[in-house]
């Protein structure tokens, strides 16, 4: 816009233009007139050139943070430090390991003093084990799956074939664990007949699961070193539970039954077969009269594959039933049965292996 747009010098008249927005044609008017009657230019706000270039570069600097530097002799921001990646959590047992060393250690005072001072008294501590872990597996079988399988015939034959096979060894408990089965088979008749047949299948497996297989321990008993081959069963079953237990959580990184149970490992049971061959050994040397240390190795090893498959069977159970111990009776272990489940199964093999190495003498 020049300066005469903006109007005539004072003193003088002028003639508006129409397309400039002043009066119409006419006489001059004087400048006092024109200046009041003239209407002001309307101007739109411009923003302020300075102001636009501050904006600029405030926008390029916040691009140049994000993207990159402006210009190539620009240093580039020193950009955000990545965190260390945090260490792997510590292993821990899953259970309350002081609660359970100290369970384990009560337990095996009372059963070794039971074995050397009264015989009678072991058989007792047995008979109690097995009458506990029968009340553990029937009321998990009717909570779990409605299957009422007959506990006062399972406690009292159950204790029975105990007694009977150290009194009159095998012979005694084949005809007690039959005379159990019949009990079973009748006393469930004094009930409805729905669910007969799955609740007295369950009472057969019970009969032969948990005091059948004990009955083998009191079967050993009854031999003149019985205490010691008593002690080289347990012995060796602990040692093979305890060596595979450390070694798999030490080591454990191949999944030995994943569907079954997610936490044993084939390095696990590695360790059990090695700490058992080794306790084997051992004991046939020197516990066990005639024994030799390589019928140890061999022991050894049986009960560390007959100890896996019995822990593996009541997990199975267990998972079947959708629960993870059998009971709370012992803190830091679970049930009676959840320590039995490895001892059960190798109480036969070891009774069979030491006839067959060192007669049943």
């Amino acid at each position: 816009m020049n300066d005469s747009s903006r109007g005539a010098p004072q003193g003088a008249g002028y003639w508006s233009a129409p397309e400039m927005g002043g009066a119409p044609a006419g006489p001059a008017h004087d400048v006092h007139g024109a200046q009041q009657t003239r209407p002001m230019p309307i101007v739109p706000d411009v923003p302020d050139a300075g102001r636009d270039a501050d904006d600029r570069d405030d926008r390029n600097r916040d691009a140049a943070r994000v993207s990159g530097p402006l210009f190539r002799d620009e240093e580039p921001q020193e950009p955000m430090s990545t965190p260390l990646p945090s260490p792997p959590p510590k292993k821990r047992a899953g259970r309350d390991l002081r609660a359970a060393i100290g369970v384990g250690v009560g337990l095996g005072a009372l059963v070794v003093g039971s074995l050397f001072i009264v015989k009678a008294v072991f058989v007792g501590v047995v008979v109690l084990a097995v009458v506990v872990g029968l009340w553990e597996l029937t009321s998990r079988l009717k909570e779990r799956k409605g299957i009422n399988a007959p506990l006062v015939p399972l406690a009292v034959g159950g204790a029975a074939m105990v007694v009977a096979g150290y009194v009159r060894e095998a012979e005694g408990a084949w005809v007690a664990m039959a005379l159990t089965a019949l009990a079973v088979l009748v006393w469930r008749m004094t009930e409805p007949p729905e669910g007969y047949l799955k609740d007295v299948t369950a009472g057969v497996f019970a009969v032969f699961y948990v005091p059948f297989l004990a009955t083998f321990v009191a079967m050993m008993l009854t031999a003149d070193d019985g205490a010691w081959r008593v002690l080289t069963f347990l012995l060796l079953t602990v040692v093979s539970d305890t060596g595979a237990y450390a070694v798999g959580w030490r080591f454990g990184t191949h999944k030995l039954a994943p569907r079954i149970s997610p936490g044993k490992t084939r390095e696990g049971l590695f360790g059990a077969v090695g700490f058992a061959m080794v306790a084997g050994a051992l004991c046939m040397e020197f516990l066990i009269d005639g024994g030799s240390w390589w019928q140890g190795l061999l022991m050894g090893l049986a009960v560390a594959a007959s100890a896996t498959l019995g822990d593996l069977g009541e997990s199975m159970i267990k998972r079947d039933l959708g629960i993870k111990d059998m009971g709370t009776l012992l803190p830091g272990h679970g049930g009676i049965m959840d320590r039995l489940d490895s001892l059960l199964p190798s109480a036969p093999v070891v009774w069979l292996l030491l006839v067959l190495f060192v007669g049943s003498g």
